[in-house]
């Protein structure tokens, strides 16, 4: 507790190394882009209509509308759009998708504050390093396998820690933080059965958001409380500790940078997609098959992944929907992936019978997401490809332009192609921001 609470409150004035800043950006500018075409999906509309009806003091933004209401109430909708659909960012090894609940929650305390580009990258990182750390610290697969949800308890810690760097909390107080989180710490893996990702999305994001935020906002009032939640009897480790080594919430504090170990999605579409879709992109480049040429294809990836993804009923995560459309159109954009109509496409239902899901449990202890895709064509031939790390992960990490390219592609139907590609360069000189309220009107619709 002495080295994380001191850890957080060092945060505002921790220089950080340059190509953490410039990852960061990758990450901010990544995850406005999802938060802004997630606002026009069915989660988003909800969350905004929510954030209409609450009113509260004009703190910050809602992102895809006009209002202005609280940071505690702005957090929760942006953290709704943030994972509205299957855009954000994920870290694979830990079980979270830090993205959607991080970027925000700090997005909201630096409006309330009035604060610029420089403390809001540096809170970012920070809530990265803690998320990561406290789905690690709980045991992750198996964490999760108990019935809790990773994704919530590694997104409430990492939006806290980031509102916590904002509001200027010491030591002292980020103990009474991190203690107040552990008491709205919650989630319950069954996430995976909402059709219409609209609990999921205040699961992953929204919730967390709100919760760091309101963490923090409390903690700058000088509420008090356990001054060490993760020791002692009946403490956090002691409620959730089965599979619990806590030492791994502070190794490697400032060398290790988890941000750095966080994917960007290639395609807007489920996390365990991405490899796969990978996979059948490279075969289409390098043999020119297209639909018509496949007789069967074989698709392995790892058994949760499987689980996951397998004859989903939402087009963005289902992952033969994904397989055969990629076949048929040679590419996945962000309107084709949630065009529902396709899903009743004779071309890609002809496709997806022809598709063989596999789990497999090699995959689950790699360190990376990986897939084998393997098609037999009509001619006879067999093709086979094998994706060890997909563009936009720590192995393989995206260009500047590669994050900007496919944010266009989430921004442009939205707020059209001028006012993105002014927000894409907002973000590239983030620094020379002084107050984060200048992006409102980017953000609006």
């Amino acid at each position: 507790m002495r080295k994380l609470s001191a850890y957080i409150a060092a945060a505002p004035r921790r220089a950080l190394p340059a190509a953490v800043v410039e990852r960061a950006k990758h990450h901010l500018l990544d995850t406005l882009s999802a938060m802004v075409s997630g606002s026009q999906l069915l989660p988003g509309r909800h969350a905004i209509e929510f954030a209409a009806s609450q009113g509260g003091k004009p703190e910050a933004g809602v992102i895809g509308s006009r209002i202005v209401t609280s940071a505690i109430n702005a957090a929760l909708a942006n953290g709704m759009h943030g994972h509205s659909d299957e855009t954000d960012d994920t870290y694979y090894l830990s079980l979270v998708h830090p993205g959607c609940s991080i970027v925000p929650a700090a997005l909201a305390v630096a409006e309330r504050q009035r604060l610029g580009g420089t403390a809001l990258l540096r809170a970012l990182v920070l809530g990265y390093d803690v998320c990561a750390r406290i789905s690690h610290a709980l045991g992750v697969e198996r964490f999760r396998s108990a019935g809790h949800s990773t994704h919530s308890f590694g997104g409430s810690f990492g939006a806290a820690a980031a509102a916590a760097a904002l509001m200027g909390l010491n030591a002292d107080q980020a103990r009474y933080l991190l203690s107040y989180t552990a008491q709205q710490a919650s989630g319950l893996s069954c996430w995976a059965r909402d059709t219409e990702h609209i609990e999921k999305a205040f699961d992953f994001g929204g919730m967390p958001a709100r919760n760091g935020v309101t963490a923090a906002i409390m903690a700058s009032m000088h509420f008090t409380g356990v001054e060490d939640v993760f020791s002692g009897d009946r403490g956090f480790f002691h409620a959730y500790g089965a599979h619990a080594l806590p030492a791994k919430l502070v190794a490697n504090l400032g060398r290790t940078y988890e941000i750095m170990n966080t994917s960007i999605k290639r395609w807007a579409v489920g996390y365990p997609i991405q490899a796969p879709l990978d996979a059948v992109s490279n075969l289409i480049a390098r043999h020119g098959i297209s639909a018509k040429d496949v007789d069967r294809i074989r698709v392995t990836i790892d058994e949760q992944g499987a689980r996951t993804v397998n004859q989903r009923k939402m087009a963005s995560i289902n992952i033969q929907h994904l397989v055969a459309m990629m076949l048929v159109d040679g590419e996945i954009t962000f309107a084709s992936a949630h065009d529902a109509a396709r899903v009743r496409d004779p071309a890609l239902l002809k496709i997806k019978n022809r598709i063989e899901l596999a789990g497999s449990a090699a995959f689950m202890r790699t360190k990376t997401t990986q897939a084998i895709v393997e098609i037999a064509t009509r001619d006879g031939r067999r093709l086979r490809h094998h994706t060890k790390a997909v563009l936009g992960t720590a192995a393989n990490p995206m260009s500047r332009e590669d994050v900007a390219a496919k944010s266009r592609d989430l921004l442009i139907p939205v707020i059209g192609p001028r006012r993105a590609g002014r927000l894409i360069d907002v973000v590239w000189r983030i620094e020379q921001v002084k107050n984060m309220r200048a992006l409102r009107p980017l953000l609006s619709v």
